[in-house]
């Protein structure tokens, strides 16, 4: 472990299938059957699996048709997101009585940083089981929990114990566990990434802790510091009340694929409409506007071009993406449109004084 470090004790809260929980909530009938939101026509993606629909593999991101296949008893219900998002805001709400040192990731899981905490309670364990017993009472919805020292072990031990469970990693079991785990459970190892690994040798904590800051650097560039670094527990990026929106897009799946681009104008202004509202409700602009096509065949591609002037409006954002359309001839015929519009007016460096750093000591205290 890094030396003269501030022991922080970070909560991630990720509630256990939030969407298909909240479907099942509200309608008693879904209780206990396997239950996916979403992904109900040919060409649809399922968002969320009940518990009792994973039992069969049914997970997020798989096509409807898949799920089908997996579960022929699996019953498909529309998102709701209105409705989503008034259980986060109640559940964020209950975070907000323990510490203001909340980083929200979703509408489902976030950050806590109870080091310093509004009940003054030492123990982290104790306030996540108090934080999810308030849920439970306030929503009717099971949530779990990982605890340690910093938010990448927290959001690795938040899946142990799922669902409606907990598990603390306290500093002195941080390297051990980590040693244990295969690389692929690694928060931020992606499929490419593990397979790689995996053909280096490095299959366990254990073995990626074994190779030097050197090599892992010629095989993984930047990357290759940070799993240095967290393998050995170091991971010191602070909870951020306030996370700046980076990007934002809109995109539509169509129920037959389209190989006209005067059909797919049509959409896109469709989309591009959209696009303007969503800005205008968050009082933004951005100046990089990007085309997103997915064709027949899954593949995706995207077209990029940036401004030098923010814009939010429908028009100007069309008249770029009509060029970006037009910019080459498609491969073949497209399923799916978006676009997105980043490099927005709200990329300011945020420097939140987080408490005031009022807890750059070494605290040891139960955790």
């Amino acid at each position: 472990m890094q030396e003269m470090l501030p022991i922080r004790k970070i909560i991630h809260i990720d509630m256990d299938a939030f969407y298909a929980s909240v479907e099942q909530l509200d309608n008693p009938d879904l209780r206990g059957k396997p239950l996916a939101v979403g992904g109900s026509s040919v060409r649809g993606v399922v968002a969320a699996a009940s518990y009792e629909a994973r039992k069969f593999g049914v997970r997020s991101a798989m096509s409807g048709a898949m799920a089908r296949k997996l579960c022929p008893d699996l019953i498909f219900v529309r998102t709701n997101f209105d409705r989503y998002r008034e259980v986060s805001k109640q559940i964020r709400k209950i975070f907000l009585e323990y510490t203001d040192l909340v980083e929200p990731l979703s509408l489902d899981e976030a950050y806590l940083d109870v080091t310093v905490n509004k009940i003054g309670n030492p123990s982290a364990s104790m306030i996540a089981q108090e934080i999810r017993n308030r849920i439970k009472e306030v929503t009717g919805l099971n949530a779990s929990a990982g605890i340690s020292v910093n938010k990448f072990v927290a959001k690795i031990a938040s899946d142990i114990n799922k669902p409606n469970g907990q598990k603390t990693i306290g500093p002195e079991e941080v390297e051990p566990f980590l040693e244990t785990l295969d690389v692929k459970k690694f928060y931020g190892v992606g499929k490419v990434t593990k397979e790689k690994m995996y053909r280096l040798g490095i299959f366990t904590g254990k073995d990626l802790k074994g190779k030097s800051l050197e090599f892992l650097e010629d095989h993984f560039g930047k990357s290759g510091g940070f799993y240095y670094n967290v393998v050995r527990g170091i991971h010191n990026s602070k909870v951020k009340p306030t996370r700046t929106q980076k990007s934002l897009a809109a995109e539509h799946t169509f129920s037959e694929n389209i190989s006209s681009e005067i059909f797919m104008l049509e959409r896109l202004e469709e989309i591009a409409t959209e696009v303007e509202n969503r800005l205008s409700a968050k009082k933004l602009a951005g100046k990089t506007v990007t085309l997103k096509i997915k064709y027949r065949d899954f593949t995706i591609q995207t077209r990029s071009r940036t401004l030098a002037e923010f814009i939010s409006l429908k028009q100007p954002i069309m008249t770029v993406v009509k060029e970006l359309l037009f910019q080459e001839k498609m491969k073949e015929s497209v399923r799916l449109l978006g676009i997105s519009i980043s490099h927005l007016n709200n990329e300011k460096s945020v420097k939140t004084d987080i408490l005031k750093e009022s807890i750059d000591v070494q605290l040891k205290l139960e955790f």
